[in-house]
């Protein structure tokens, strides 16, 4: 597959495109900034200087033409303002599913967020409230889609390896933490799984194997007349 990743220096990004590479895909991430190009091309990926608040639309069209799939990694990051959670985690997702559109390119994968879906908690901060409502509405734009997508909302991220072991399923998923590398080998697993198309998933850390907890999904999918998971 050739793979287009945006927000391509992110964790989980530089992640995926490894393992992606790895196993003998073609990867292009997405950066704003040309002194990340380095740690793009040691993952085996192809760096595009690309920012999704500000590049034309025919820049962002080349970037993303001729690929299989796509993957919105992008994020505004911690520190950032609640006007940035907008620009960048809704409205680069809303960027990156309208380019895939004109490019024909049918698969797509969202990261998203836990807590995505619903109000956040009474108290939260004005920041941590226009994430997760500029989440809520990029999982709201995409649903609207005729692209295969799977959105992926993980628990609390977390730097430790990764285990290979998880809890995958349809919301509602009890809150835990997930390390980042078993998020990048999620992604890698659900790429190529077409039967996680329309989907919306939760995942942090468990006692399933990732390649098993992707297989499981079509089981259950087959046990409930291929009806979708959840949308």
């Amino acid at each position: 597959m050739r793979i287009v990743i945006a927000g391509g220096h992110g964790k989980i990004a530089l992640l995926l495109a490894e393992a992606l590479t790895r196993r003998g895909d073609q990867v292009v991430s997405l950066i704003r900034n040309p002194d990340h190009a380095a740690d793009v091309t040691a993952t085996g990926a192809e760096p595009a200087i690309l920012d999704l608040e500000r590049s034309g639309a025919d820049e962002l069209l080349a970037a993303v033409a001729g690929s299989d799939a796509a993957v919105f990694a992008a994020g505004a990051g911690p520190g950032s303002t609640a006007e940035r959670k907008y620009t960048v985690d809704r409205d680069g997702s809303v960027r990156l599913a309208d380019t895939a559109e004109r490019a024909g390119v049918r698969r797509f994968v969202q990261i998203s967020t836990m807590g995505a879906g619903q109000p956040p908690a009474p108290g939260s901060d004005d920041i941590w409230a226009a994430y997760i409502d500029a989440k809520t509405q990029a999982e709201d734009d995409l649903r609207k889609r005729a692209l295969e997508w799977t959105i992926l909302r993980p628990g609390r991220l977390v730097d430790t390896a990764g285990t290979g072991l998880v809890t995958l399923a349809a919301p509602p998923v009890g809150r835990g933490d997930i390390a980042r590398a078993d998020v990048a080998a999620v992604i890698a697993e659900l790429l190529p799984a077409a039967h996680t198309a329309r989907t919306t998933l939760e995942l942090v850390a468990g006692d399933t194997s990732i390649d098993h907890a992707v297989a499981t999904l079509a089981d259950r999918a087959t046990s409930a007349d291929a009806a979708p998971l959840a949308d």
